[in-house]
């Protein structure tokens, strides 16, 4: 059953699934009303998916919940109007340009506007402001903010807030509306150990006195109930491609037979002699070619060769006269 001023939680098998894969899967909890019930993982791992879930804020893909006596996600908008947000980064935001009266005037007028009953906005401007002021005392006094205590009093802009001062002031407007189930995002964020034992403490407080209280954290109290959320799969890594093998061009078919060609088959490219013939040398380029120096030493052999013959000749010529002269000078002494 029930409590007037909480709700169960109870969950089996919840998961979300959105466009990157599973924010969060296999949830199980069962939570009488007034627990404490701490959201428990590291960052990353779906733990605000989880909360907005819950709460009706987002529509879970697998399994189901009951909130109170709401299932989910079928009955989304029933959840919503019992459960109210605390601090959730991203959602519901302080307005950093107001100040800490502007902004719970703000909460009230809005709550009064949505979740009040439409008789609430007949009475008279007198009474509506009275019973505004007597919730926001309430709820301050609840959330453990005291105005007198900040640097300008109610007129203190939001901007100049400590953390644990911020955080306060969204549980106070969240109790507006008198929500059985409380849900609050990254708890300890920037909070020293002494502020996130005073923010628990806090919590307790809220939760005995009959709201149901769920809080997302990085290490949850031993007197909480525990949900669990791991963190996100690794994606498998790609498997490297496996280099091509270089195509073996095919050997030329040789026919044989009788359709083979007659004559010489030609020599193939590169190996034969027809290659040979068109390659220069270095040292042939340097001092001529082979061929050519036995050409010039053929040459100048044969000059010499003919120089010799001329001489020779010339040799047996001037003989020849000389023989022939004394012959003659012989013939004459003779006569």
């Amino acid at each position: 059953m029930d409590s007037p001023h909480g709700a169960s939680v109870k969950a089996r098998d919840f998961g979300l699934k959105g466009p990157r894969g599973w924010a969060f899967r296999g949830i199980d909890v069962d939570a009488e009303p007034g627990s404490l019930i701490a959201v428990e993982g590291p960052s990353g791992s779906g733990r605000t998916c989880l909360l907005l879930a819950l709460t009706g804020r987002m529509k879970a893909t697998e399994g189901h919940a009951e909130i109170g006596r709401h299932r989910l996600p079928k009955k989304m908008a029933a959840v919503r109007r019992i459960a109210a947000l605390g601090p959730v980064p991203g959602v519901n935001d302080l307005d950093q340009a107001l100040t800490v009266a502007e902004q719970l005037r703000e909460g009230a007028l809005l709550q009064r506007r949505y979740d009040g009953p439409v008789r609430a906005l007949l009475r008279p401007r007198a009474e509506r402001k009275a019973r505004a002021r007597a919730r926001i005392d309430e709820a301050l006094a609840v959330a453990g903010l005291d105005l007198a205590a900040l640097p300008k009093g109610p007129r203190t802009s939001v901007r100049d807030l400590e953390r644990l001062e911020a955080v306060r002031l969204s549980v106070a407007i969240a109790l507006l509306c008198s929500p059985r189930l409380l849900a609050l995002d990254d708890l300890d964020l920037k909070l020293s150990d002494a502020e996130r034992a005073e923010v628990w403490t806090l919590l307790r407080s809220i939760a005995a006195r009959g709201t149901t209280v769920l809080a997302v954290c990085s290490e949850a109290p031993d007197d909480a109930v525990v949900l669990r959320t791991g963190a996100p799969e690794p994606a498998a890594p790609a498997e490297p491609a496996a280099p091509a093998e270089p195509e073996v061009p095919a050997e030329p078919e040789v026919p044989t037979g009788p359709e083979a060609p007659e004559g010489p088959a030609a020599p193939p490219r590169g190996s034969g002699a027809a290659d040979d013939a068109k390659v220069t040398w270095g040292t042939d380029a340097k001092s001529g070619t082979a061929s050519g120096e036995d050409g010039e030493d053929d040459g100048g052999d044969s000059a010499e060769s003919d120089k010799s013959a001329d001489s020779a000749q010339s040799t047996e010529t001037e003989n020849d006269d000389t023989k022939g002269a004394d012959d003659a000078i012989t013939e004459a002494g003779r006569a």
